[in-house]
């Protein structure tokens, strides 16, 4: 059966002004977003991850904007939006977020029950009592114990964790169709994380909406996306399922995140880490990106961009080792048997 593409963008760049410069942020990025899968978008802090998912939302910050590039989004192109008031039919009761630091997203001098009702009213044109019913119900499908009794606490009678699942139930307030998950789980110790990963997917399932997890911990989405796109000064540069990036990556920089992965940390032994620093993208970028950092990079890797390769018919990695006259290349030792050691860590076989 045919998926439905619900969100397609085109070759999107994006600037921003910074004083009296221009540092292009996003570099002709272009993806399908399929109805009701989990794509996880990773990749280190400043790759662009948050940046593009922003444009899905009309959310950039006022020196940011897109300079090229087309995103259709039910018939619409969200390029083409100029004005808040359009925007706000699509944000959040189409498109809706959820930021990675709760406290920041909830309004510490209003009870949390007025917080998730207000949103209620406004996109599902419910009345007050209508609203509470829904607000109690949508705070037990998060998980919140003895919801009608905690309907008019604050947030700062809320855990962390407690918080971060009010914010998915103001998110699912809105009925979206996507739902965006920026570093959800980010300042949650490892057992919430579990937790909140778990509840997203069950509510995924629940609801059917589309979801999209950003983050710079490839381990974080190994169970819960289909598929990944790895993100680098402001590119794509490689996608696949996730049993493919996992298992068959294909350009250095992914073999370079897998091998950080703290999972695979042997006691006594100093934890992998990527050496150098991303390219500043206040300067035109000239060859690969990643070519500075690039252990296996050849003389072209300084002169010229990649093309995609393509690997199978979902999976493809930016990089000039697929090129037929590249030598051949090991991966690393860490990330050689990962499929191995995952079953070992995890005692299943993971993604």
């Amino acid at each position: 059966m045919e998926r439905k593409v619900i969100l397609s963008a085109r070759d999107v760049v994006v600037k921003f002004r910074v004083r009296d410069r221009v540092l292009t942020a996003i570099r002709k990025v272009s993806l399908d977003l399929y109805e009701g899968e989990t794509l996880a978008i990773v990749g280190e802090s400043g790759s662009g991850k948050t940046v593009l998912t922003k444009t899905f939302t009309g959310m950039l910050e006022s020196n940011g904007f897109i300079a090229e590039g087309k995103i259709f989004f039910e018939d619409q192109d969200l390029v083409q939006i100029k004005n808040n008031k359009t925007w706000e039919k699509i944000r959040g009761s189409k498109i809706a977020t959820v930021f990675q630091d709760p406290m920041s997203s909830l309004n510490p001098i209003r009870t949390i029950g007025t917080q998730i009702t207000e949103v209620i009213i406004k996109h599902q044109k419910k009345n007050s009592k209508e609203a509470r019913e829904i607000a109690i119900d949508l705070m037990d499908k998060v998980g919140i114990p003895n919801a009608a009794d905690r309907f008019n606490e604050y947030p700062f009678q809320y855990s962390g964790g407690m918080r971060q699942r009010i914010v998915i139930a103001i998110a699912l307030a809105c009925r979206p169709k996507i739902l965006i998950c920026d570093e959800p789980t980010t300042a949650l110790d490892v057992t919430i994380q579990a937790q909140i990963l778990e509840l997203i997917k069950n509510l995924q399932k629940e609801f059917g909406f589309t979801t999209i997890y950003i983050t710079h911990d490839l381990g974080v989405v190994a169970n819960v996306a289909q598929r990944v796109a790895v993100m680098y000064a402001g590119q794509i540069v490689e996608y696949g399922t996730s049993h493919e990036i996992f298992y068959s990556p294909k350009h250095p920089y992914t073999w370079a995140l897998l091998s950080s992965l703290p999972q695979l940390g042997i006691k006594g032994e100093k934890l992998y880490s990527i050496p150098g620093t991303p390219p500043s993208l206040f300067y035109e970028v000239k060859g690969d990106a990643f070519a500075q950092r690039n252990p296996y990079a050849m003389n072209i890797d300084f002169e010229e961009e990649p093309p995609f390769f393509m690997i199978t018919e979902s999976h493809f990695a930016k990089t000039w080792l697929q090129d037929p006259r590249a030598p051949k290349v090991e991966l690393p030792s860490a990330i050689r048997d990962l499929h191995a050691t995952i079953v070992k860590i995890y005692g299943k076989e993971g993604v």
